[in-house]
């Protein structure tokens, strides 16, 4: 089992756009059984929170739902759990950077480094703006997404 960490700063927002989005391709997919994904924050701000309600409802039009997430913090051991650990922004991939364990950098990434067709490099944060910054967003994840399975797929040697 090949397991993903997408992490932002609250997990209210974008973490869970990218978790919620990556489970529904793992699913149209037929992956589910051989790749699993959570999502985490860096912060505390929302921890046992749902997601943002603008977040849910434009995942929702996409038919995805996101609805039953909690927000939670990453902790130092997810990086021995989860083989990939994917930071929406340069502030979180930082955050990360130092939670590390010595040994397991390997695991971090930035998460957009997977969508070779994004013209961005980090996924901007919504929660300010307006329900336009949360479908960008989505746009951006489900870009993101297929680049990711692209790579564990090719790493991983899955069909």
């Amino acid at each position: 089992m090949v397991k993903v960490l997408f992490v932002c700063m609250g997990n209210i927002c974008r973490s869970p756009l990218a978790e919620g989005s990556f489970t529904r391709l793992l699913a149209d997919r037929d992956l589910s059984n051989s790749i699993q994904a959570d999502s985490a924050a860096t912060h505390s701000y929302h921890i046992g929170e749902p997601p943002d309600p603008r977040g849910i409802t434009t995942a929702a039009g996409r038919g995805i739902d996101i609805s039953a997430q909690r927000a939670r913090q990453v902790r130092a051991r997810d990086f021995e759990e989860f083989d990939y650990v994917l930071a929406m922004d340069r502030d979180n991939f930082a955050s990360l950077e130092i939670l590390c364990p010595p040994g397991l950098e390997d695991r971090l990434f930035l998460f957009l480094d997977f969508a070779s067709e994004a013209d961005a490099r980090e996924v901007p944060d919504p929660y300010y703006g307006g329900r336009d910054g949360f479908d960008h967003v989505l746009d951006l994840v489900q870009g993101g997404a297929e680049g990711l399975l692209g790579d564990i797929r090719s790493r991983y040697k899955l069909t």
